[in-house]
């Protein structure tokens, strides 16, 4: 038995304009909140910032990714649902392959401060496109496949979560 079929799911009442734009405004918020900030999940400037520069390529024994690795897999991630998400045109990389750098180093000594910029960036930007009442949350965007601004939002919170907690994890493991 589900909640429908139990009676326990009830439509909500119709309260007028102003009460679904009221909620409507709400969402928005707590999106924007959730994506920048950590709610109930640490915060990426935290995890990231004085990261030390000679752990950022290592792996511990029986972990399959670096801290620059997840870095850069959030980054271009985050990046392409962005892009996606406004961009008819946008074309994603090869999957797996092309959400993962191939070198746990990262190339260079600035590789690291420029992901972290750049994923605040897209950070920002997908937050305004949010933000931005005339979208449309509950709409399929016209060239995807199913996928709505909602949908993109929550995937976006739920990865780097995700990927979030492995870069702890690993900068606690190397004591950092």
């Amino acid at each position: 038995m589900n909640c429908v079929s139990a009676g326990l799911l009830v439509p909500a009442p119709n309260f007028g304009e102003d009460y679904s734009m009221n909620h409507d405004a709400a969402l928005r918020q707590h999106l924007v909140k959730v994506l920048e900030s950590g709610e109930a999940h640490a915060e990426f400037e935290d995890a990231v910032n004085g990261f030390p520069e000679e752990l950022r390529g290592k792996r511990p024994s029986g972990c399959p990714h670096s801290p620059w690795q997840l870095l850069e897999h959030m980054r271009i991630t985050q990046w392409d649902i962005l892009e996606f998400t406004r961009d008819p045109e946008h074309k994603s990389p090869e999957f797996p392959e092309g959400y993962w750098p191939t070198d746990s180093e990262p190339p260079n000594a600035t590789a690291w401060d420029e992901t972290v910029k750049s994923f605040l960036a897209d950070r920002r930007a997908f937050c305004e496109l949010v933000a931005d009442e005339s979208v449309d949350l509950f709409a399929k965007i016209p060239h995807g496949d199913g996928q709505t601004v909602l949908r993109e939002a929550l995937l976006i919170v739920d990865h780097n979560a995700y990927h979030l907690g492995q870069l702890l994890l690993l900068r606690r493991t190397f004591g950092a």
